[in-house]
């Protein structure tokens, strides 16, 4: 695992604003060879498209540049991303997507270590993670069940106090949270219990908010914020800006971080990935979560950033 930096705020270190500069532009994207982008707030913001953003990548690819979209959405498989991008018009192949909900598989499938009997996963969350577990040939319950889409009832509160197997299953061992869009009372109650039965405590990323037709919505960390009330810890996010995540994705690419570029719009996740990866730049984009003063002043800084990612065309 990488060792995380300081990533304070220091009054001698300040963001390069390269909107408008072609030479400082181009000297930018001269010193890397890799580029993460996140993509809602960067890309695109829900299903708008942003313009300039497929002749930006165009720009990047004809100079011989590495491209990686790294989202912490949770909702959308690798393979619902390639249909996304294809709809939106950007040219992509499903192995340059590396989502939350993959990373979170990979984790569960490769780095825990479950007893025989505790392989199944509980998961709050949508299709996304379904497919991405099932890639993995990981089990799991909960989900999409439509089962679990209702309100809970005086039985349920016996049925999960007395353990009965027919709505808490005895071979759950991790219990993974991501964006769900039908959260109710019940799923959390099944989820609280599973883990003070001793299931690990999983989140595919803790974004409080996600950014959507202009405005913000409630994110995957909000799904994880009554869990963390009732058991009174955090779980182990596999999203960005968690470095399991960084590890993941160097491991598939083979890059060398100190020619690599973390490009994002939010500062405590997308640029904290890359600050603490240890990359060798980090660029901001003004069109999605953090504005220019927390860019500017605020305690996580890049070390460039622009109006929009258009912008980097500028450099010809």
């Amino acid at each position: 695992m990488t060792q995380a930096i300081d990533t304070k705020a220091n009054p001698a270190i300040q963001p390069h604003y390269l909107t408008g500069d072609g030479a400082a532009i181009r000297s930018f994207l001269d010193k890397f060879d890799v580029f993460l982008f996140d993509c809602d707030g960067v890309l695109w913001s829900g299903d708008h498209c942003f313009p300039g953003t497929n002749e930006t990548l165009e720009l990047l690819r004809s100079q011989g540049k590495q491209v990686v979209f790294v989202t912490n959405n949770s909702t959308k498989s690798r393979t619902d991303y390639k249909k996304k991008f294809d709809s939106l018009g950007i040219p992509s192949s499903a192995e340059e997507i590396f989502s939350s909900s993959y990373s979170a598989s990979i984790y569960i499938s490769r780095i825990l270590s479950l007893p025989p009997n505790k392989r199944k996963v509980f998961v709050i969350g949508e299709t996304g993670i379904e497919q991405e577990l099932r890639s993995e040939n990981v089990p799991f319950i909960g989900g999409t069940d439509p089962s679990l889409r209702r309100d809970v009832t005086p039985e349920d509160y016996k049925r999960i106090a007395a353990g009965d197997s027919s709505l808490i299953d005895p071979e759950v061992g991790v219990v993974l949270v991501g964006l769900d869009f039908h959260i109710n009372y019940l799923k959390l109650s099944l989820a609280f219990h599973y883990v003070r039965r001793g299931a690990v405590f999983l989140a595919t990323n803790i974004d409080s908010t996600l950014p959507s037709a202009g405005t913000f919505f409630p994110g995957a960390g909000s799904m994880s914020a009554p869990l963390i009330m009732m058991l009174g810890r955090e779980p182990v996010s596999l999203g960005k800006p968690n470095q399991a995540m960084m590890d993941a994705i160097e491991g598939k690419f083979r890059f060398d971080r100190a020619r690599a570029c973390m490009v994002g719009d939010r500062a405590n996740t997308d640029i904290r990935f890359g600050l603490e990866g240890k990359l060798g730049g980090t660029l901001g984009v003004l069109t999605g979560v953090s504005s220019k003063e927390e860019f500017v002043d605020g305690d996580v800084r890049p070390r460039a950033y622009v109006d929009k990612l258009a912008d980097l065309l500028g450099s010809h």
